[in-house]
């Protein structure tokens, strides 16, 4: 499997905890960015022409705050340069502040089958305190013109004054509006954002709370009838997002935009963070790549590792020694009987035991370890 990933950094404004690359005050160059876009998608699709993408994600920024027409002329040219899977996932992120029934229109005419909505928590106070540009009414409106499609929900816990009573409101909206998949994502306060200070002053939730929040959140959610997939995410059986799922496979996938980043042929590149550089490089018929590194074995060991343990479907022992021709018990011996209390091993497959799944990064260190150990030794 493999996925085309597109960046739209424009928004109408910066949330308090983004520290993404995203611009509200350069909307103005959305068509020009766009139209640099179009021949970035046409310089890899030539480049990738014996690949088939089963998967397309718009992501941001806001994509749903650029007018539509540049939405629709993306997918056209994604159709135009790539090998597209017959039952393609085609997914766009959204702002519930940003819509309207006509964008809906050309988005479904795009071919866009997959929505993302941020809803974030349904407490009106909280989301002004995010710096959200929607409100609880507005997202209701949103799933209101999405009836019947394909929408996940975004979620998110340790906000400052948040109550599990919030985070239960919060899901119990997301489901009433017929969200099959629900994402819940612990706020993560990055220096350089205006929340960094919260966290500093110590008003954000600490580490204990936000894990208790999560297990309230992930008990609720299977009571409703969504099933865990991956440490954050969870879906009405079937509705499991593919594109995300590509990742936590390892799968392949190419960026496509300002500071998208790609994984491609055992490579892996990113794109400059600057707006002026990228247009340049793209309109002077150049990549706009500013880091590429061919990923080394043993880094490649380890990510296979770790993004199947973030996953319910765990590690096949039998996908990873067919992969790297050496057993798992060899390569990660200190890390698996260092790990044993954390782990699952049922037939063939290696789990995270269902408990410390939300703690992974803990239980992933001691392979991290032994993966870096094989390549000093490789040294």
């Amino acid at each position: 499997m493999a996925g085309i990933y597109i960046h739209i950094p424009f928004c109408r404004h910066k949330c308090s905890y983004c520290d993404f690359v995203s611009f509200p005050d350069k909307i103005d160059m959305a068509e020009a960015y766009m139209a640099c876009l179009y021949k970035e998608l046409k310089i890899r699709g030539d480049q990738l022409k014996d690949y088939t993408f089963d998967t397309v994600y718009f992501g941001g920024g806001t994509p749903s705050y650029i007018p539509p027409k540049f939405i629709l002329g993306a997918m056209n040219q994604i159709k135009k340069c790539f090998n597209l899977a017959k039952k393609v996932e085609v997914t766009l992120e959204l702002n519930p502040g940003t819509i309207g029934e006509s964008k809906v229109e050309t988005y479904k005419r795009a071919g866009i089958n997959r929505f993302s909505i941020g809803l974030q928590t349904a407490i009106d106070e909280q989301l002004e305190d995010l710096g959200r540009i929607h409100n609880v009414r507005d997202y209701v409106y949103a799933t209101n013109l999405l009836k019947g499609e394909n929408f996940s929900t975004d979620v998110m816990i340790g906000l400052k004054e948040q109550t599990k009573e919030d985070v239960a409101k919060t899901i119990e909206l997301a489901h009433r509006c017929g969200s099959k998949h629900i994402s819940v994502y612990a706020l993560t306060p990055e220096d350089g954002t205006p929340i960094y200070s919260d966290y500093l002053n110590g008003e954000l939730p600490d580490e204990d709370e936000v894990a208790e929040m999560y297990d309230f959140a992930k008990n609720l959610l299977e009571e409703k009838g969504y099933c865990r997939y991956e440490v954050s995410n969870f879906a009405v059986p079937g509705y499991e997002g593919k594109h995300n799922l590509n990742y936590w496979q390892r799968g392949e996938y190419i960026g496509v935009g300002i500071s998208a980043s790609s994984f491609i042929k055992g490579k892996r590149f990113t794109n400059t963070f600057d707006l002026d550089e990228y247009m340049k490089c793209i309109i002077s018929g150049h990549e706009a790549v500013i880091t590429c590194e061919k990923v080394d074995l043993p880094t490649a060991k380890f990510e296979f590792i770790m993004l199947g343990l973030r996953t319910k479907y765990g590690v096949s022992l039998k996908a990873y020694e067919e992969k790297f021709g050496v057993s798992i018990v060899k390569d990660f011996e200190k890390a698996l009987r260092e790990s044993v209390d954390y782990l699952n091993l049922e037939g063939d497959i290696l789990t995270i035991k269902e408990e410390y799944l939300y703690v992974q990064n803990s239980v992933l260190m001691p392979f991290m370890e032994d993966a870096q150990r094989m390549q000093v030794a490789e040294e």
